[in-house]
């Protein structure tokens, strides 16, 4: 007696392609969530600087650069209610748009990693992403009128 085994290499080449393709596309999902993250960190920590340079104060320059950060984020497809954003001046607060002050930007965020529930433990798994950026103020600035 013999075995008739027609067609059932398709079959397993289909189950091996599904077992092998799922968990492939799941990783590259993942791995380009956190790129996209680590693009919308470095356009944030650059929009707000550089709206924190132009700003007229200190104070309206924090607000202004809170928006940038969080326009730059949400460009990405990212939530701004996860984002840190510190800023720090080499001349001290208060003195940070003075003619050659240097402004420090850093932006935080988390990327959590798609279709993992958090009832796995602990909270979903997550990717911390941050970017810096530094603008240096002129020596030489236009006065107001």
């Amino acid at each position: 007696m013999t075995r008739d085994d027609e067609g059932s290499a398709l079959i397993e080449v289909t189950w091996l392609a599904i077992l092998l393709l799922v968990p492939l596309v799941y990783v590259l999902v993942s791995v380009f969530d956190v790129q996209r993250g680590a693009f919308g960190v470095t356009a944030a920590s650059r929009s707000a600087g550089r709206a924190f340079a132009i700003a007229d104060t200190e104070s309206a320059g924090r607000r202004d650069a809170r928006a940038a950060a969080e326009l730059a984020l949400r460009d990405q497809g990212m939530e701004p209610g996860r984002m840190e954003l510190d800023i720090a001046c080499s001349m001290g607060a208060g003195h940070c748009l003075d003619p050659g002050s240097v402004i420090t930007v850093v932006v935080r965020a988390q990327v959590v990693l798609p279709l993992v529930p958090a009832a796995l433990g602990g909270g979903a798994p997550s990717f911390r992403v941050e970017s810096q950026h530094v603008v240096p103020r002129g020596l030489y600035q236009e006065r107001g009128r």
